[in-house]
């Protein structure tokens, strides 16, 4: 495959992870689930939100370059740590000031971001699979 549609496969499929993802969150956060878990994310769907979120999703796409030869459900899940990580041990206590794991925003944040960035990975590694062939 072409470098130049590599480069744009993997993008568009991280920010089609990131548009999924942030659904998923403002769902959760829309339907008091989070709140019920005692997590304090609750985000409103505006642009503002959600357009750094689908840019960096289709950045957090070139993870998918490296090749892992597994299904691309294991694989998505795998790669959906890398943000994850960078969310809880950068973002959140550096630019959010939610505390280390963002546990000033309640115990199960953690989780949740595991679980949320999940949904990114393999709706990522899912539209590689379908495009990419």
């Amino acid at each position: 495959m072409p470098v130049a549609r590599s480069l744009s496969l993997y993008f568009s499929a991280g920010a089609l992870g990131g548009l999924a993802n942030s659904i998923v969150v403002w769902g959760v956060g829309r339907l008091g689930v989070a709140h019920s878990l005692g997590v304090a994310i609750a985000p409103a769907l505006t642009p503002g939100w959600l357009y750094p979120r689908i840019v960096w999703g289709g950045l957090w796409g070139a993870l998918f370059l490296v090749p892992i030869a597994w299904g691309w459900v294991r694989k998505g899940l795998l790669l959906s740590l890398g943000p994850s990580v960078v969310q809880l041990l950068v973002v959140f206590p550096l630019r959010t000031k939610a505390g280390l794991l963002g546990l000033a925003l309640g115990a199960l944040t953690p989780l949740a971001v595991l679980f949320f960035n999940a949904v990114w990975g393999v709706v990522t590694s899912f539209w590689i699979t379908v495009v990419g062939a």
